[in-house]
């Protein structure tokens, strides 16, 4: 209030009767029509007094009548007049934006959100900014802190807390600056923690301030220092989470987006080297891990190199033994970044951090962990858990799964050489590889047709289900220690694994790499020496190549090396699955007379039982009578599978049977609608669509909506057909399936045509058109052509 004897001002008399209204400021600002804002400046003496209109519509809004009507007005008549007594500033004023900060337009969106809720949240808003070393919370807060500094008239606080430190900033002497950035003298600062936090709150009511603790330690140390008043905000940058705040946000700090690394690049080295080394920038990008730190520090070392091409300097961060060190330029280094927090660990948690890196692939859970570490589950996960708070790790999108950025990766990497000897980092090797390969062998021959009830009884997972889990969710972890196996010299397990996992394969065709997989299966076998191994796997490599690749020619090669070792060595199994292999590839090349002659070979060879390979070949022969205009017969070899499928039902594992009978209906269908029974072979297609949905395929069920589809449209049952091609569409919305969703869209072109839509028939050509020139195989030039003929 004013001096004694002298006449409160408008804004004293505005608070006066707000609080005896029992209003918030928020209320009065509905009620009047006012901003909040403006009623803030107005009470705490920033604005002299309200235009008249406004203090007419604050006094209704406060209901005010006689002389304190008449007296609120005439203050703000008088404060119109007069100027106001000038306001103090009590912090100082806001830092320097930091150039180039690039791709956090989002960040400072939240920003800017939360500095307007400041005004209305009564203790104010605090705002934790958090992520991996070097990924520019800093420099994001004090961007921040210089684009906000209008909302924020009373000033700027800040304190660096020296988080990473042996010996972080007290809040006892951290408070001593801040107060002292209040204009409170030395000799006024008390001397206990509590009332230093007391008197900073109580300076701070009714003020506008912006405070930014950067580089914190912990909650402890931040929980007195908090600008816990209205009107105020506190920013906090930490490489912890900080999850102990009661009342915090927070806002997690990603790594830039290529394109917005290649575009700091550009700012720093210059926007006419990016723009001659398109690749090459974004290529630099990836190998700085995106990483704010590491891309500033690349675009200096271009910088201050006129002379270097940006492929120059990714060619010298290629190499990850080096790339930490190559990442320095001045003062700036990337590893030292990493070496505060890791200073931090634990003891056991330096030791997770470092064994960690002995797993091959991009991600991992608690139980790799256990076998990496040697540790017991439950320290593992404590220990991830510090991993994890401090930065050094993050946790993946799928729950319980962690992952390192991959610059810390290569720091992981650089600790275990240093802080391990040779052996026990070999040891540690050897047990995450044995682990991953003896554990795909088991899971992977759980679904060989003949692994029954009891192979399940003696396997480490209770069901096929959890195997093809662990698959799944370990695929990239398997694929990794096959390649390093090799490398290592286990050929046995390499060879083990590939063969384990082809009848897995059959129901993840674009799912994974096969074509890698069984290639280095054939290396290992060639590498023990096994010829018996090498044609196995030469044909599982012929498969992956013209089944899930397209590689017709590829797929030719493989299975006539594999026939010719096989007949060489006397394998009458192999040279089976060569002959009938070949048959579907000749088939796919158009030498349909060639390809029945290999399968009526590869049947007359056939002395396996039926669910390991004798059902497969035969409906193989049912494919290849079906091209050559026997369709009849191709019936009859489809209905005796299937018979023969019940007969020997017990024989195979519910998985296989289910999976085969899809197969096999899928066929039928095929061969009914070359009989010109399209509603037959709708409802063939139909059942092998619900065969391949219940056993969890869905793009092999996809393809049968497809192909269901055409039938009911050739039988002009054209509701049936559309409901059957929109439910593919639903399935093929991925980069894999690319070329199926082509092929629904041409047929759902053809439907939507003979309802009468003929614009949104265009639309879906169109978007099939697009997808064939994106695919460019010889199958996608011909639809293309089929579409431009209105044909597709």
């Amino acid at each position: 209030m004013g001096s004694p004897g002298e006449e409160p001002t408008f804004g004293e008399l505005l608070l006066r009767h707000r609080r005896s209204a029992r209003l918030t400021q928020a209320d009065l600002a509905q009620a009047s029509g006012v901003s909040v804002r403006a009623l803030s400046d107005l009470e705490r003496g920033r604005a002299r007094a309200a235009q008249r209109r406004s203090t007419e519509a604050l006094a209704d809004a406060l209901g005010l009548t006689g002389g304190n009507r008449e007296d609120f007005l005439a203050a703000a008549r008088d404060g119109r007049r007069r100027r106001s007594r000038p306001v103090v500033p009590f912090a100082g004023p806001p830092p320097a934006a930091v150039p180039d900060l690039v791709g956090r337009g989002h960040e400072i969106d939240m920003l800017r959100r939360a500095a307007a809720d400041a005004l209305t949240v009564p203790s104010g808003v605090v705002v934790s900014l958090v992520g991996h070393p070097g990924v520019g919370k800093t420099a994001l807060a004090r961007t921040a802190a210089h684009l906000l500094a209008a909302e924020f008239p009373d000033g700027f606080l800040s304190v660096d807390l020296r988080g990473m430190d042996d010996q972080p900033v007290t809040p006892r002497a951290a408070l001593d600056v801040l107060l002292r950035g209040l204009h409170v003298p030395a000799a006024e600062i008390p001397a206990a923690v509590a009332e230093q936090s007391a008197l900073f709150r109580s300076l701070l009511a009714g003020r506008r301030v912006l405070v930014l603790l950067d580089n914190a330690a912990d909650e402890a140390q931040v929980r007195p220092l908090m600008a816990t008043a209205t009107g105020c905000l506190t920013l906090i940058t930490c490489r912890r989470a900080l999850a102990g705040l009661e009342s915090a946000r927070w806002l997690w700090l990603r790594p830039l987006e290529t394109a917005e690394a290649s575009a700091l690049v550009a700012a720093i080295a210059g926007p006419d080297r990016v723009r001659a080394e398109p690749s090459a920038a974004g290529e630099l990008a990836e190998l700085c891990g995106n990483l704010p730190l590491a891309v500033r520090i690349a675009g200096n070392r271009l910088a201050t190199r006129p002379h270097w091409t940006i492929a120059y300097l990714v060619d010298e961060l290629r190499d990850e033994s080096t790339r930490l060190a190559a990442l320095s330029a001045g003062d700036l280094r990337v590893r030292s970044a990493f070496e505060m927090s890791h200073r931090r660990l634990s003891p056991a948690a330096r030791l997770v951090f470092r064994r960690l890196a002995v797993i091959p692939g991009p991600d991992f859970d608690a139980d790799l962990a256990t076998v990496a570490t040697g540790m017991a589950t439950p320290d593992v996960r404590a220990h991830i858990d510090e991993l994890v708070d401090a930065n050094l790790l993050q946790a993946g999108s799928v729950p319980g799964r962690y992952t390192f950025h991959d610059l810390i990766r290569l720091f992981a990497r650089e600790r275990l050489a240093v802080e391990e000897d040779a052996g026990e980092t070999s040891a540690a090797t050897c047990s995450v590889l044995d682990h991953l390969l003896d554990t795909g062998i088991e899971a992977g021959r759980l679904f060989y047709p003949d692994a029954l009830r009891d192979s399940l009884e003696a396997s480490r997972f209770a069901t096929r289900e959890e195997a093809a889990a662990w698959l799944d969710a370990e695929a990239a972890n398997w694929l990794a220690a096959q390649r390093a196996a090799l490398a290592h010299g286990k050929h046995r397990q390499v060879v083990d694994l590939a063969r384990a996992l082809h009848w897995f394969s059959d129901g993840r065709i674009q799912q994974l790499p096969w074509d890698e997989v069984f290639a280095l299966g054939v290396d290992a076998a060639r590498a023990l020496g096994s010829r018996a191994d090498e044609a196995v796997l030469l044909n599982f490599l012929g498969w992956a190549r013209y089944y899930c690749l397209g590689d017709n020619e590829g797929g030719r090669a493989a299975h006539e090396e594999a026939l010719a070792i096989a007949t060489e060595i006397g394998d009458r199994r192999e040279q089976t699955w060569a002959l009938g292999y070949l048959g579907s590839v000749l088939l796919r090349l158009g030498r349909p007379e060639e390809a029945l002659d290999h399968v009526e070979r590869s049947v007359g060879l056939a002395d396996m039982d039926f669910w390991m390979g004798q059902g497969s070949i035969r409906n193989v022969l049912g494919k290849v009578l079906c091209a050559v205009g026997r369709p009849g017969e191709a019936l009859l070899v489809h209905r005796e599978v299937l018979a023969d499928t019940e007969r020997y039902r017990d024989d195979a594992n519910p998985f296989t049977y289910r999976f085969f009978r899809a197969l096999t209906f899928q066929l039928l269908g095929r061969a009914l609608t070359e009989t010109g029974d399209w509603p037959g072979g709708a409802e063939a297609f139909r059942t092998a669509r619900r065969l391949f949905d219940e056993g969890g395929f869905p793009v092999p069920g996809g393809e049968c909506a497809v192909q269901e589809g055409a039938a009911w449209r050739k039988a002009g049952r054209l509701s049936l057909a559309e409901g059957c091609l929109q439910a593919a569409l639903q399935v093929f919305t991925q980069v894999l399936t690319r070329w199926q969703r082509a092929q629904a869209l041409a047929e759902l072109a053809l439907v939507l045509d003979a309802t009468g839509r003929g614009q949104l028939a265009a639309e879906h050509r169109r978007e099939a058109l697009a997808l064939c020139e994106d695919l460019g195989t010889e199958a996608a030039a011909d639809l293309a052509k089929r579409l431009l003929s209105g044909q597709g």
